[in-house]
């Protein structure tokens, strides 16, 4: 029996959906039916239909994902927002058409995909799965496709891209976020993740053809007799390690390091690789975490897959390096494109660097290498560092007294990935970019953030540094001498309410009176706001932004009379309200815990007095 809409199926259930009176929700129940083939997706949306379960049909099937600062990135499972085989193919559908009309050498050049090792029994999903569908759309147009064979990290997708001049590359994967999640992370010709307009243009594409295209589009065993469809991991594997040798400085120092590390791959992709590159450097490889080595989707020894999370969930491999006699630990995030490292202190204890700590070093690192290979001081004006600009101002102390280029970018490393490649065209040189979630560049062979040989080159400072009697917490603290301390906060809260958030970044902009920003914070006056939101920032002279306006997101910076920078903002991929400060201090200013008790006294009244954690319900950072 069929309606005047079409509706197939259970009579009873098609009514209670009518009863509602939504007819967008009987419209998208009604689609998801018909388009869907995968039965245990398709059996959710059965069950919340007979169950009468509307509110949570409607938050699955009335909204789509969006472009985020890492791509499209939900929960696996029944939805149109959420990641699962129909939202898969359609975002690769879209994505085919752009690219057909912005290349017209689109069928020769091709795209890259690659997966990490997510998977979600329930849905039925997993990332492979899920990068195969993709290959399969692309396959079915007779697209050639280089499908990665078995997972790797994130940034060896960018990498191929480049190395293999496809048009495009996709990666399947949620990075850190918790074991219910996966993404669609999309690479532009040049490496860099896609950003305006080909975001937005991608998203019109998707909905102008929300209904798969043929059967095909289903197949997963195209990309094993498709003639369209190569492996591209033995050469990208290759390639990739030769190139990370211009990162080794040092190898003969390397080999006789007395060192030892520990490397935890959070379950991840990271293992096999970070072995690899460590034995590239000279290195022994590293001992593996044992429980944590292998893939696992659930995650199973963490309570969340996230190495900037910090000591609390570096626990087993801190335990590991107890028992090891190591100094030095190492984590690399499940798509090994974000590096945390631990040191042992000298008395007892660990040192787990930040991420803004953690590129001061490697900042420091790179430049002192680089300075050595170009001993010609006008070299260094083609010289470039790049960090987001909730990162540490660190590495534009360094530019000040040794005389390269410093550029601020907006948050994400889409954003770090473009800029450099915009530099490139001008025969300009980024040498270390960085994010603060411990996220790392060193050199420029991929445009994104890269745990693999991040890991590596941090070992071999530390060698070389060990070599000198040094630990890294001893240089860092040398580097704070001669550039000034900077010392930085960086938290979250949980918001699972998007009203609540508006209103919030609402109340900021109107605090005292419409169209007011708030005078002061913690007692300190300040002095500037920037709002990269709306565009405004009232340090310039025309009030506008220099960095681009970001409307679909919320961020504002204020500036405070004692030189404390603090930022508010929403995480592109989870639901959190971000907060950052930083404390700048001049060269020689070094009574560290002055500094430090006005930076928590800051913090502090950013977080009770403009986010309101216990009157809008935010959720505090469990550490």
């Amino acid at each position: 029996m069929e309606d005047d809409n079409g509706l197939n199926g259970d009579l009873n259930a098609n009514m209670r959906c009518q009863m509602t009176g939504d007819r967008q929700l009987y419209k998208a129940v009604h689609q998801w039916r018909t388009w869907d083939k995968n039965q245990r997706t398709l059996a959710q949306v059965e069950t919340l239909v007979a169950a009468g379960q509307w509110d949570e049909l409607r938050s699955r099937l009335c909204s789509r994902m969006t472009f985020g600062t890492a791509g499209l990135r939900a929960p696996m499972g029944a939805g149109f927002n959420r990641i699962n085989d129909l939202t898969i193919i359609q975002s690769t559908q879209g994505l085919f058409s752009y690219l057909t009309r912005y290349f017209a050498d689109f069928n020769s050049r091709g795209v890259v995909v690659g997966f990490d090792t997510r998977g979600q029994e329930e849905s039925g999903c997993s990332s492979q799965r899920l990068a195969k569908l993709t290959a399969a759309v692309m396959l079915s147009r007779d697209v050639p496709v280089h499908l990665f064979s078995a997972f790797v990290p994130t940034p060896y997708v960018p990498f191929a891209v480049k190395k293999l001049g496809a048009a495009a590359g996709v990666m399947i994967t949620a990075s850190h976020n918790p074991k219910e999640d996966n993404g669609y992370k999309v690479y532009w010709c040049n490496g860099a993740q896609i950003c305006s307009p080909h975001d937005k243009e991608i998203l019109r594409s998707i909905e102008e053809q929300l209904e798969p295209w043929s059967t095909s589009c289903w197949k997963e065993e195209l990309v094993e007799s498709c003639s369209y469809r190569t492996d591209p991991l033995p050469q990208i594997n290759s390639c990739y390690m030769n190139e990370l040798t211009t990162l080794c400085f040092h190898r003969d120092l390397n080999s006789r390091c007395p060192l030892k590390f520990v490397h935890s791959s959070f379950h991840g992709v990271g293992h096999i690789f970070v072995q690899q590159a460590f034995q590239t450097f000279g290195f022994v490889p590293p001992i593996p975490v044992p429980e944590q080595k292998d893939p696992d989707p659930n995650f199973s020894s963490v309570r969340c897959p996230n190495p900037e999370e910090g000591e609390s969930v570096l626990e087993l491999a801190l335990r590991l390096a107890e028992k090891e006699n190591v100094h030095i630990v190492l984590a690399t995030d499940p798509d090994a494109d974000r590096l945390a490292v631990a040191e042992k202190s000298n008395g007892c204890g660990w040192k787990v660097f930040t991420g803004n700590e953690l590129a001061a070093l490697l900042g420091w690192w790179m430049f002192l290498n680089w300075k050595e290979s170009h001993p010609d001081p006008a070299d260094t004006q083609n010289v470039h560092m790049l960090a987001t600009t909730v990162s540490s101002k660190i590495l534009q102390a360094f530019a000040r007294i040794e005389g390269f280029h410093f550029e601020e970018t907006l948050p994400g490393f889409k954003w770090i990935g473009n800029r450099m490649h915009e530099l490139s065209k001008t025969g300009k040189t980024v040498i270390f970019a960085f994010e603060e979630s411990i996220g790392f560049l060193c050199g420029s062979m991929v445009p994104d953030k890269d745990g693999v040989s991040s890991a590596v080159v941090v070992a071999e400072m530390a060698s070389y540094l060990h070599n000198k009697n040094l630990s890294m917490n001893q240089q860092l603290h040398n580097i704070y001498q001669k550039y000034g301390y900077h010392l930085s906060k960086t938290s979250y809260v949980i918001c699972n309410d998007p009203a609540t958030i508006k209103k919030i970044f609402s109340r900021l902009r109107n605090f005292s009176g419409e169209l007011s920003y708030p005078e002061t914070c913690g007692g300190i006056r300040i002095i500037h706001v920037r709002d990269v939101t709306t565009g405004y920032d009232s340090s310039q002279a025309d009030l506008r932004s220099v960095l681009p306006v970001s409307g679909n997101s919320e961020m504002i910076t204020f500036t405070l009379q004692n030189g404390i920078v603090a930022t508010l903002r929403t995480s592109g991929t989870e639901p959190k309200i971000k907060f950052y400060t930083e404390f700048c201090a001049a060269p020689g200013k070094s009574d560290v815990s002055i500094l430090r008790g006005e930076l928590r006294k800051v913090t502090a009244a950013l977080l009770d007095e403009f986010l309101e954690p216990g009157k809008n319900n935010l959720i505090r950072r469990f550490v």
